[in-house]
């Protein structure tokens, strides 16, 4: 692909809806690339996109990313209309007040929504001291009465934010849902690009289900391919902003993917860690170390399956994720697709080991 059209395919794959718990849309949209390529694909159970590149006696290797974003789900409907919802996944409160949504209508119409909470003109002294939350907030469809809405939602009602993708500054994408779209759009990228080659893997792709509550579309994935190795691409939240020290930082935005070290749940493999990055510098390809130790992904049911598995995982730098206006890069986009294709395309079992 061009470079314009991996933005076309990363904006194409952002703006469709596909809470946790609700990836079918996204799914659809990548089963018909994958059938445009040429690959044959399954779905499990779960509702995980798997495709196979299958090579006898070669190591078993995976590569996952995640269909789901973060969202919202519809647990109250009020008298006059309104909707009381709990997020899907970690969503800052302090981001939503006044933002735009979208919701699955009993129809399947999409519904469109505002979420709003109280005034500041109507706020005590005391409310204005501390933020807002979820539970004191609200989605308004523009409706009167509860019967009204119910013609519309019904509890369980799951949506997204409601965001344009935004090209703007020296390479800067904004959007929803860049977490994990981009992962997804990567490895439909790489699989374009190693169609038809001779591989040194028994390969699999993992588009992956409901990694925002609880990473248990990898889970299952994992435990029923049994994979010696793993890649998993991500997003993962930056602090490179003025006033917070270097150390704080977790990596920069525009210098490459962010190979992690460890993070919460996982501690990646140091070998195939070190593997990475001497790939990344003998065919000059931008990379960073994840500085902090925060967040977690995918990797972390992935490494503890069956007899264990050794694995990367490789982010990109995103500012103000779990939002409306998610930020990347798309050199680190570009940079993290080049480094996928060489390490399934130069892997080396043995170098991993002895690194």
């Amino acid at each position: 692909m061009t470079g314009k059209e991996k933005i076309e395919l990363l904006r194409e794959l952002c703006l469709v809806c596909g809470p946790t718990g609700s990836e079918e849309k996204v799914a659809d949209v990548i089963r018909e690339k994958l059938g445009i390529l040429g690959y044959e694909y399954t779905t499990d159970r779960l509702g995980n996109v798997i495709v196979h590149i299958s090579r006898e006696d070669a190591p078993r290797f995976m590569v996952s990313a995640h269909m789901d974003e973060v969202g919202f789900i519809v647990n109250e409907i009020t008298e006059d209309g309104y909707l009381r919802f709990a997020a899907l996944g970690g969503i800052d409160p302090r981001v939503l007040s006044g933002k735009h949504v979208i919701l699955e209508g009993n129809d399947g119409t999409p519904v469109q929504g505002i979420i709003g909470s109280k005034a500041i003109h109507h706020q005590t002294p005391e409310e204005r001291k501390t933020a807002k939350k979820i539970k004191d907030m609200y989605i308004d469809i523009g409706v009167k009465k509860r019967e009204e809405a119910e013609s519309f939602v019904s509890l369980g009602t799951s949506g997204t934010f409601d965001s344009e993708f935004v090209l703007f500054g020296d390479g800067f994408i904004k959007s929803k849902a860049i977490d994990d779209r981009l992962g997804c759009a990567i490895m439909l990228d790489v699989l374009g690009r190693i169609k038809d080659k001779e591989l040194p893997l028994d390969l699999y792709f993992c588009f992956t289900v409901r990694e925002e509550i609880g990473l248990s579309g990898a889970r299952t994935a994992a435990q029923a391919l049994s994979p010696e190795y793993s890649v998993v691409l991500e997003s993962t939240a930056v602090a490179d902003l003025p006033d917070v020290p270097e150390n704080s930082r977790v990596s920069e935005l525009g210098k490459g993917g962010a190979i992690s070290l460890r993070d919460r749940s996982t501690i990646y493999d140091r070998g195939f860690v070190r593997f990475a990055l001497s790939i990344a510098e003998k065919d000059n390809i931008p990379v960073q170390i994840k500085r902090y130790v925060s967040g977690g992904n995918d990797a972390g049911h992935i490494h503890k399956s069956n007899a264990g598995v050794r694995a990367l995982a490789i982010s990109a730098p995103s500012r103000y994720i779990h939002s409306p206006a998610c930020v990347i890069n798309e050199a680190d986009y570009f940079s993290m697709g080049d480094l996928l294709y060489a390490i399934i395309t130069e892997f080396d079992a043995e170098e991993i080991k002895n690194a």
